[in-house]
């Protein structure tokens, strides 16, 4: 008889334990997601800004070094280049989050450009649909002459575990790194960027460039509300233990 009222009490602090820390996480990972909601709005808002700014000149050589990406992507430059004939990288997409004109499977096309001095940078052209893939299949497209450019500084895509692995010897690559494409082809360039060419079209409209849209998902309010609703909800279900555990003992 006198070992229940110890088991009892037992129960309780264990329950009172774990009930308090389910909360405590529940109540963390909302908190956290209010957090990455006002860093979203903060991107979104930093995207919108620079895609919406008026075409700067590219940094020049000297300066390529010191780029950052934080600082840099995302802003709009305007440059005098010529394409190198003949040249071309093709990267598997399945459509684009920030090319809403860009819906069904296809390819960008890479392609180094030589500027004015000699340095030679990777532009990424626009789009192409599978049945565009071969350069036969867009014979104007390859344009010739130095041509005005306007294009959105990109940085190099990290390789998730997931991604495929690149076909260079189908000229098929399934990241947007201009980096490992330019060490493969041998495209001289040391730009720690690449450019997502907004303009020219060229004739014949392939590759299609495009202006770049911001559509970044924000539904971290609605996580938010999710994980303190589960909060209130454990907290809850708590009292209404507690309450009825205190009630048959009295």
């Amino acid at each position: 008889m006198t070992k229940q009222p110890r088991k009892r009490r037992g129960t309780v602090l264990d329950a009172t334990i774990m009930a308090l820390a389910g909360i405590a996480i529940l109540v963390g990972l909302g908190i956290w997601q209010l957090d990455r909601k006002a860093w979203k709005e903060n991107l979104i808002a930093t995207l919108n800004t620079r895609l919406a700014s008026a075409a700067g000149d590219l940094p020049p050589r000297s300066n390529w070094s010191s780029l950052r990406q934080n600082d840099q992507e995302f802003r709009r430059v305007k440059f005098p280049a010529e394409f190198i004939q003949g040249e071309e990288a093709l990267v598997y997409t399945a459509g684009s989050a920030l090319r809403p004109d860009v819906k069904g499977p296809g390819y960008w096309v890479f392609a180094p450009a030589r500027l004015a001095g000699g340095s030679i940078v990777v532009v990424n052209r626009g789009f192409v649909p599978v049945d565009r893939k071969d350069p036969a299949a867009r014979p104007e497209g390859a344009t010739q002459g130095t041509l005005d450019i306007v294009g959105v500084l990109r940085w190099p895509e990290q390789r998730g575990a997931f991604t495929p692995d690149d076909d260079p010897r189908s000229n098929v690559w399934y990241l947007r790194d201009s980096n490992a494409i330019a060490v493969a082809k041998k495209w001289a360039t040391v730009a720690p960027f690449f450019i997502d060419q907004e303009s020219p079209v060229p004739p014949g409209g392939w590759p299609k460039p495009g202006k770049l849209e911001v559509t970044l998902p924000d539904n971290h309010l609605q996580y938010a509300i999710t994980w303190f609703g589960l909060a209130l909800a454990l907290a809850g279900v708590y009292a209404v233990w507690l309450s009825r555990g205190l009630f048959r003992r009295e």
